[in-house]
């Protein structure tokens, strides 16, 4: 089973074992799609989920029972199975799918590979070509397709010469 990188513990909250979580899902409360989460490869059952105003998950797993045992977890990642993600609607993708594929031009031109994805107001992309590292933000009409059949985007490069950080 293919697992996505859903989320990451942030520290424990209060003292019955509940883990404060940065979500990486578009709406924080997708991360209760998931039947079991993973963290460092053990299955963890979610035994209560709430968002907070502050847009923070903050979640109860069984067999974190106390405050000692959730401060374990703190910086550990929180995975899901795929299978159990909800469905994207058209035009969205998981940043596992984008990762790998490379970026050429509407004329064929290799600009580099996807090796990163940090997610701010708009999804900044790191493309690696020749040891070169390249940032741009995936703004509107930057990305021009995704063929993840092919693990390709075509970029239109002259948006992409504008806004690209070498």
């Amino acid at each position: 089973m293919e697992r996505l990188v859903i989320g990451e513990v942030l520290k424990p909250q209060g003292i019955r074992g509940e883990l404060k979580i940065k979500t990486f899902t578009d709406f924080p409360e997708d991360v209760k799609a998931f039947k079991t989460v993973y963290i460092d490869g053990a299955p963890y059952k979610i035994l209560s989920f709430r968002v907070a105003p502050d847009g923070f998950a903050y979640v109860g797993l069984r067999g974190i029972p106390d405050r000692n045992a959730a401060e374990l977890f703190r910086g550990k990642l929180l995975e899901g199975e795929r299978d159990d993600a909800p469905e994207l609607d058209e035009g969205q993708y998981y940043v596992v799918d984008i990762l790998g594929c490379e970026c050429v031009t509407e004329e064929g031109t290799l600009l580099g590979t996807v090796t990163d994805i940090t997610n701010l107001s708009s999804d900044i992309y790191t493309i690696e070509k020749a040891g070169k590292k390249i940032l741009f933000p995936a703004v509107k009409g930057v990305v021009k397709c995704v063929d993840l059949e092919n693990k390709k985007l075509v970029i239109d490069k002259r948006i992409f010469d504008e806004i690209a950080v070498y």
